[in-house]
């Protein structure tokens, strides 16, 4: 990921310094104002000319102080029907009202939650696409229809796609009756406790609280333990650690 971001990164730099020629930059390159309302007006034009797709990676970047959810709620609505449109959320960006209103619908937009670089990018139809990055000389905010740099973007979208947790499933978590439960148990995982003694912290049965740690599994998409940690991790699911003075999960007996 982070070698991939580095990568796009790069390319930015490189193909500005190679396309000098005026005609042909303003043909591949496009760079955008460094206003928020500007790329904001940018992003509306270029969803609204989508025809087949619509990918967005949405996560913060250095100094941003945009509204979170803006982008999603208030433009992303613009696309003709039919476009096939996924968003990729970091975990602090993730719009829950938004996630909300998509399950809600016949045809819901996809929404993924992972850890993810700092990065904007919009990418339309997988021709064009508004990045905005941080490079050598600050944040850049450029449209850019280079194919190299738009292959690149297709590949760390979708590496980072095919993981990712469904934000649908991240909210049935949330909002779980159990979720205080589920936090202690992964807790207790990531602590490395036995299940015996879990389950005696948590006054349940051994048998209840294997059920429960599937449950958990089966939510964040993981096939076993250690990844269902990872996966929490990334979310940001897991319980603060608790200082040395203070009380929790007992260390895993060997």
């Amino acid at each position: 990921m982070e070698r991939a971001l580095l990568q796009v990164r790069e390319l930015l730099e490189s193909t500005v310094a190679i396309h000098r020629d005026r005609s042909l930059q303003e043909q591949l390159i496009e760079v955008v104002e460094n206003d928020y309302e500007v790329v904001l007006d940018t992003a509306q034009r270029l969803i609204e000319s989508a025809t087949e797709s619509i990918d967005i990676v949405h996560a913060r970047l250095r100094g941003s102080d945009e509204t979170p959810g803006r982008t999603e709620r208030g433009l992303i609505y613009r696309a003709i029907p039919g476009v096939s449109v996924r968003v990729l959320a970091s975990p602090a960006l993730l719009d829950e009202e938004f996630v909300r209103e998509q399950m809600s619908m016949d045809r819901p937009m996809a929404v993924r939650v992972a850890k993810v670089p700092p990065l904007q990018a919009l990418i339309v139809d997988g021709r064009s696409a508004l990045v905005v990055a941080e490079s050598a000389v600050g944040r850049r905010a450029s449209v850019i229809r280079v194919p190299e740099v738009l292959h690149t973007l297709h590949t760390l979208f979708e590496s980072v796609w095919v993981n990712a947790v469904p934000a649908g499933e991240r909210i049935v978590f949330g909002d779980w009756d159990r979720a205080a439960l589920a936090r202690q148990i992964l807790g207790a995982l990531q602590a490395g406790v036995t299940d015996d003694v879990a389950a005696r912290e948590l006054a349940v049965s051994v048998r209840t609280y294997r059920r429960y740690v599937a449950d958990i599994m089966a939510l964040l998409g993981a096939n076993s333990r250690f990844q269902a940690g990872v996966r929490a991790a990334e979310l940001g699911l897991l319980p603060p650690p608790v200082d040395g003075g203070g009380r929790g999960s007992p260390p895993a007996t060997s």
